[in-house]
């Protein structure tokens, strides 16, 4: 096997394709590999549209570039035909080592998407020796490629969330496929509430799935999110992850010790330590700052004992049992909190339980929750590293779909 044929094997040149001409260029820095490909003459090639075998009708000299050669940056240079074809006419066929409209080769942008995936994007694109935007546009092409070949027909129950996008208040909801256990992210869109259920109706329907096959949707007490999936989806149960609840009791207790800690002295490891379960590890310093809570009476305390009922609530084993102690543990803690300035914010988290008390209750009788989503958001947060330094929220979507969903096993395929 001569060196050509060693090349051609590498960059997967087939018949009636060849390599004609090698050049190292070393007067440019880095130095270049230019290969030259060639058909014999008279070769006959195949229609783009209707694959028949046609005669050339004439040829543009193009350019790729490809993989490093060693340390030599490498292009490939080929006149390429445009057929005559009897029924669709005179049309530019596609060459084998790259997608049509693209100046680099397949392999050089199958190297590219697993470098993204693993780091920024501005890395990546330091290490390929390209512009990041033109990097960019090869990850925008595959995610929008392989989007087009989703298949929703068996979706029955999502997730949705929304994460932080770009600086400021700006949003991305997501939406997860909760019987995938893979890679579960089925539509990203930009900012949050009412209308991004429209949008994934919409989408739903377009990828071959249908509303009124949803039967539960899990999500959290947001008045918008809730109110879009009733107008949307209106054969669903809507459940409210038990997280949304123990979050919404966690920030106004967070609320009640910064307000108290302006007026009474705490100790320095209240902050961590009422963040703790009752029965968790506490490190010495935490034990001392709850006894000390206690022992002083302060409202802080008071809202952590809220809270630390709520896990009594939590361990409740049907339906019937979630019901009478989440009717017991509104009534208590209403008694504690009642008439107390400090601990407003815990009365208006109480408030919105007992508003979504029934979603909150399916979570007892649903085979979902939204914990997965939740556990995605590590991921949501690299997806938004890897996009840093655009402004864009395509670029933050298109990564999201790159490293969570169904994309990576569309592109792993083809």
């Amino acid at each position: 096997m001569n060196g050509n044929e060693i090349i051609q094997l590498g960059l997967g040149i087939i018949e009636p394709w060849k390599i004609t001409g090698q050049i190292l260029d070393t007067s440019k820095q880095p130095n270049e590999l230019r290969l030259t490909l060639q058909a014999d003459r008279g070769t006959k090639f195949p229609c783009p549209v209707c694959g028949k075998l046609c005669k050339v009708h004439d040829f543009k000299k193009m350019t790729w570039r490809h993989l490093n050669f060693f340390q030599h940056h490498c292009s490939i240079t080929a006149s390429v035909p445009r057929t005559k074809c009897s029924e669709h006419g005179v049309k530019r066929i596609t060459v084998p080592w790259a997608r049509k409209g693209s100046k680099f080769t397949l392999l050089f942008e199958q190297a590219a998407l697993v470098l993204v995936k693993e780091m920024p994007v501005l890395a990546a694109a330091r290490i390929m020796e390209i512009t990041d935007k033109r990097l960019w546009r090869i990850v925008l092409h595959y995610v929008n490629t392989a989007l087009k070949q989703f298949d929703l027909s068996k979706l029955q129950a999502f997730s949705l969330d929304e994460t932080k996008g770009r600086r400021g208040h700006r949003y991305i909801t997501i939406f997860i496929d909760l019987d995938r256990k893979e890679n579960p992210v089925v539509f990203a869109t930009p900012g949050k509430g009412k209308k991004t259920l429209s949008q994934f109706k919409e989408f739903l329907e377009n990828k071959g799935g249908a509303a009124e096959n949803v039967v539960e949707v899990v999500a959290d007490m947001s008045s918008a999110f809730i109110a879009g999936i009733k107008e949307h989806f209106t054969k669903s149960r809507i459940t409210v992850d038990w997280f949304h609840v123990v979050q919404l009791l966690t920030k106004a207790l967070e609320k009640v010790r910064r307000a108290e800690s302006k007026e009474a002295t705490m100790h320095r490891g209240t902050r961590w330590a009422i963040l703790k379960k009752s029965e968790g590890e506490f490190t010495e310093k935490q034990l001392d700052a709850l006894a000390e809570l206690t022992a002083l009476d302060l409202h802080t305390a008071t809202a952590w004992r809220v809270k630390e009922l709520l896990r009594w609530v939590r361990r409740a084993d049907s339906v019937r049992g979630a019901k009478w102690r989440l009717t017991w543990f509104l009534h208590v803690a209403r008694e504690l909190v009642e008439g107390i300035d400090l601990l407003a914010p815990v009365r208006t988290a109480l408030n919105t339980i007992e508003k979504h008390r029934h979603a909150i209750e399916s979570r007892w009788i649903s085979g979902h929750s939204n914990a997965r989503i939740e556990a995605l958001n590590g991921i949501f947060q690299a997806a938004k590293a890897r996009a840093r330094g655009f402004r864009k929220d395509e670029t933050f979507i298109s990564m999201i779909y790159l490293l969570a969903s169904p994309v990576q096993d569309i592109l792993e395929s083809t």
